[in-house]
């Protein structure tokens, strides 16, 4: 089975790893610093804060903005459900924007018509890795007085007209898991340039307590403060200095993305009833990334778009999501689904629209026809394999079979 997705791990990844299980400090050491540090330069935030998962930033950024009962925060359905999850953690009510039919992101004009006097947020999801139209959601979180949260875990590495995601909104969540970009197996950021945040995300990470282990350690001292009621989000030592390796080749892994997807997209023109998602008109093609971005993998860094002369917008593509069109094929997309995963190809789809979920049909009281643009999406969308791994010959392999099943004959149950 081809998955959809899967870490890229080398020899390089392995010795830092077994350099700290050789170290004296397994988690609370400096390794988690030195991530940060580096993580932060990369995005260009003046802080990132590391946690033990995206799920747990996504939370601490709630709790950074002290939401709580009778709070509402916007989220779009079509994502996972950490991102609508995290507002109920802290006693808030998530409230759902629905899409634009294209592109699959949060719709600025419908977050318009969802703000009320209890809005103190919105969390913008950067589906696919593609980034959301920031220059109106800004405006309508400063008109509105209300904050900007970046859910960048798809999107680590994307640009927004030049500025990479992670010094855009007032904090921005990434992810660590093995699907995605870069991994620490489990793992997740928070970044932001405000140091207020900063501070209550460093406590709310560790119990709500002023210090940590090391810190105390080095103080010599045993006494700490429980200051705000948290949780144990660290993250270890080890997964940090594998965050730090895999955060030199994110580079080559991002280009290694725009040339799968560059292959798909030009392979597409010619199979009926394969769509792929629509591109926002200021974001450049995977074609236009390879050609005019000219990425230095050396570095850590994208040297020539740190310049204001550049005002490019890129789509990090951990997903490559298409639409299968039914009536030019006589198949549906799940039909689709089950011959393809036959075949081999681990093909997957993402998202059931999160208020469509039990849990918030009971809870909250969210039905069919609250989003109808992200419910009519999730009828004909799938995702297909893309990961730095995934071998030419697997690709061939992936287009002739998707190729073959849309011409077969209708599937019979």
């Amino acid at each position: 089975m081809i998955p959809y997705g899967r870490q890229s791990i080398d020899e390089d990844d392995i010795q830092a790893v077994i350099e700290v299980l050789k170290s004296d400090w397994l988690t609370t050491g400096t390794k988690i610093e030195e991530f940060e540090q580096k993580f932060a330069a990369f995005v260009g935030a003046k802080y990132a804060v590391a946690v033990s998962s995206g799920t747990a930033a996504l939370h601490a950024a709630m709790f950074a903005l002290n939401i709580g009962p009778g709070d509402e925060v916007i989220v779009p359905p079509m994502t996972f459900v950490a991102t609508a999850n995290c507002v109920v953690y802290q006693g808030g009510t998530p409230i759902f924007a629905d899409v634009d039919p294209d592109t699959l992101l949060i719709d600025p004009k419908e977050v318009k018509k969802k703000i009320t006097k209890r809005t103190k947020a919105i969390i913008a999801v950067d589906y696919a890795g593609q980034p959301c139209n920031y220059d109106e959601l800004r405006s309508i979180a400063k008109n509105y007085k209300i904050s900007l949260i970046s859910d960048a875990c798809h999107a680590i590495g994307a640009l927004y007209k030049g500025r990479p995601l992670g010094s855009i909104a007032d904090m921005t969540v990434f992810s660590f898991h093995p699907v995605k970009h870069i991994t620490t197996g489990e793992g997740g950021m928070i970044t932001t340039d405000n140091e207020e945040f900063e501070n209550r995300l460093r406590i709310f990470r560790n119990h709500g307590i002023t210090t940590d282990h090391r810190q105390r350690e080095q103080q010599g001292s045993w006494f700490y403060e429980m200051v705000e009621h948290g949780y144990n989000y660290r993250i270890t030592d080890i997964q940090c200095a594998l965050g730090i390796s895999q955060l030199k080749k994110l580079p080559k892994f991002l280009k290694r993305r725009w040339e799968i997807a560059a292959t798909y997209d030009w392979t597409f023109k010619n199979i009926p009833g394969i769509q792929p998602l629509g591109l926002r008109s200021d974001v450049l093609s995977p074609r236009q990334s390879l050609k005019l971005l000219k990425l230095n993998i050396s570095d850590f860094t994208f040297p020539i778009l740190h310049s204001p002369s550049y005002n490019f917008t890129t789509h990090a593509y951990h997903l490559y999501v298409v639409r299968i069109e039914s009536s030019s094929i006589g198949k549906s997309r799940d039909d689709v689904f089950k011959m393809l995963r036959y075949a081999g190809i681990g093909v997957n789809v993402h998202y059931i629209p999160v208020h469509l979920h039990p849990f918030y049909r009971k809870r909250f009281d969210t039905r069919l026809g609250l989003c109808p643009v992200a419910e009519k999406a999730y009828r004909e969308i799938m995702t297909l394999p893309i990961y730095p791994g995934l071998k030419d010959e697997k690709i061939e392999h992936i287009i002739e079979t998707i190729d073959r099943v849309t011409n077969l004959r209708q599937c019979h149950q």
